[in-house]
């Protein structure tokens, strides 16, 4: 029988399984009895990983088929400090599970960052999840947090871009009607003292994530990366999701996300 390997985001563990993407993603959010409920994000990991950090050799003895012949839906291999131990090349689609199950596949895709002086929010998902007003494009944001020279800095970032609507180029005066953040008067201050300080690349907002991802707020898509690499995997746009994915999209906009 087949076995996976996955890096989940919340929180972070790798996992081995012997369920397939779509079967595993519906049984981190609701189990196996579906008596519980939550969002899942996770990468499928490249089963070729080579690692000393990760019992990676017992991975047969670890996830065998239980003895009535059920698939072995989980076995937690680590849970402290995982993303920072598996190679950004290693990662394969990311998935995204809303709280009732429904799971939605993202592969990666050449990441083109656009010439202009918006401002960016970014939300941190792991190793850490703060939120981030920025003059940095997601290349330059991961890059500048990953760089060691820095006094604080991470080995490796996962994170996802959120829109600003008008307040990316006129944090000042624009409307945030559309906005669904708490404490958008805290934001409207971050981003203009980027805007006063130009030297100053990042400004944090809030020090850890309250609630589930609101998906609705997702400008681009996902990132991952490091030093070395970086990858993009992007998020349909509004169309696509009411034509392609409708069940997955109403299911994020009105399931647990308040």
């Amino acid at each position: 029988m087949d076995i996976y390997l996955y890096l989940s985001l919340l929180p972070e563990a790798l996992i081995a399984s012997q369920l397939p993407p779509m079967d595993f993603g519906n049984y981190l959010a609701v189990g196996t009895k579906k008596r519980t409920r939550g969002e899942a994000m996770f990468f499928e990991v490249d089963r070729d990983l080579k690692s000393s950090v990760f019992q990676l050799d017992r991975l047969e003895e670890l996830c065998k088929e239980h003895k009535d012949g059920e698939r072995k839906c989980s076995k937690y291999l680590s849970i402290y400090r995982v993303l920072e131990h598996v190679p950004v090349e290693s990662l394969k689609k990311l998935y995204l599970v809303t709280d009732d199950g429904r799971v939605l596949a993202l592969d990666e895709r050449e990441f083109q960052p656009k010439e202009n002086q918006e401002l960016h929010f970014y939300q941190q998902i792991a190793p850490v999840n703060p939120s981030i007003a920025s003059r940095l494009n997601p290349f330059e944001f991961c890059k500048f947090i990953t760089k060691n020279e820095n006094r604080i800095y991470l080995p490796k970032l996962v994170f996802c871009e959120l829109v600003l609507q008008g307040l990316a180029t006129d944090p000042l005066n624009a409307p945030t009607d559309d906005l669904p953040y708490e404490n958008l008067s805290h934001l409207r201050d971050c981003l203009v003292g980027l805007q006063k300080q130009p030297d100053k690349p990042t400004k944090t907002v809030t020090r850890m994530m309250k609630h589930d991802l609101l998906y609705r707020t997702i400008k681009n898509g996902f990132f991952v990366g490091d030093q070395d690499d970086f990858k993009f995997y992007a998020f349909p746009s509004r169309q696509e999701m009411e034509e392609k994915y409708h069940a997955w999209w109403r299911s994020a906009l009105t399931v647990g996300f308040h």
